[in-house]
């Protein structure tokens, strides 16, 4: 099978799939780290910030639409803040998730179950938004397809998946030239003629269809996410010849990609040149696409002048400098905003 369908089983198969199983996947004790899981600041943060924009959106029924949840803890942290420090807003906002696990918005459920929150399981065709609709670390989570360059035919292939004893192996799927992604597309000759032996690369076809979803169902607003991904011009690298995809399993890279389906997370770096791409064609302006770094750093320097923030003590200064320094989340991590 195309190696797409195998990730898409791994992390997603209900009752097997990593995503429906792992509650505790995140943090210490699971087998990576988020901006949400370093503390209370991120959510925080955004707290502030979003009521920012909802000032300047002037909507009489601001809705703030979150995306890929995991537990509801980011949420927790938002609104929490909102509740303390903008009651006005808070006590008007329409806070919405998006899930389409059963399991997760049972999770999510007990999480929030002191706040008011709808959940969705997907964009429905008569859902319209007028708001914000953020996510973070959603898109890397959605299955990638991987191609490969035969450097003797001059020709592309995709890795596929086989069955092998009661392990699995790599196998090479023959390509369709209509079927390859612009990315690989659009390449020059000149990179093509030193591109080494099956040199692969990721596209993340499912992540650019729900961007453009969730743009189409912005009547007015912000799109934003928060994810690790390069442009397109920084994807070919001589450092990247087994493109980006990688397993996660407690804090450490998992050497076999295929190895423990369902045990271990499977992600790839997201092709922000493409999203963004598919929210213009939706008629969306972008923003702007920075680093978590700097998108932080410009609220901080706004929270230092405001006290409804509170106090920077010695703990939140920590969670900021994880959050920020380029050695932790502040340079792999970037942002992309765009509005109509």
């Amino acid at each position: 099978m195309p190696f797409a369908r195998f990730m898409e089983l791994a992390l997603y198969c209900p009752n097997l799939g990593y995503y429906e199983t792992k509650t505790d996947s995140v943090g210490r004790q699971g087998d990576f780290y988020t901006s949400v899981s370093v503390g209370g600041l991120f959510g925080q943060m955004l707290g502030f910030q979003f009521s920012e924009w909802f000032e300047a959106l002037k909507t009489p029924k601001p809705q703030l639409i979150e995306a890929g949840a995991h537990n509801g803890q980011l949420a927790k942290d938002v609104l929490g803040w909102l509740q303390s420090n903008r009651p006005a807003l808070f006590e008007k906002l329409e806070y919405v998730i998006v899930e389409p696990s059963p399991l997760r918005q049972q999770w999510q459920r007990e999480t929030l179950k002191d706040f008011k929150v709808q959940w969705l399981s997907g964009f429905g065709s008569a859902t319209r938004f007028n708001g914000i609709i953020f996510s973070n670390e959603l898109l890397d989570a959605f299955p990638v397809r991987r191609f490969g360059w035969n450097a003797r035919e001059k020709t592309w292939f995709e890795w596929g998946v086989a069955a092998n004893g009661e392990g699995f192996i790599w196998e090479k799927i023959p390509a369709k030239p209509d079927d390859l992604p612009s990315v690989i597309l659009n390449l020059p000759f000149s990179l093509l003629e030193v591109l080494p032996d099956e040199y692969t690369i990721e596209a993340c076809p499912a992540a650019e269809s729900w961007w453009r979803a969730a743009a189409n169902h912005l009547d007015s607003g912000k799109l934003l996410t928060f994810d690790y991904g390069l442009a397109e011009d920084e994807l070919f690298s001589p450092s990247r010849k087994n493109g980006t995809l990688r397993a996660f399993f407690r804090h450490q890279f998992a050497d076999d990609l295929l190895a423990n389906p369902g045990e271990q997370d499977l992600t790839a770096h997201i092709n922000f040149s493409a999203i963004q791409r598919a929210g213009e064609e939706a008629g969306l302006k972008t923003e702007c696409f920075l680093s978590q770094a700097r998108f932080l750093t410009h609220i901080l320097e706004k929270t230092v002048k405001d006290k409804s923030f509170g106090e920077w003590n010695s703990a939140r200064t920590r969670q900021f400098q994880t959050l920020t320094h380029p050695e932790h989340l502040g340079r792999a991590f970037r942002v992309l905003i765009q509005s109509r």
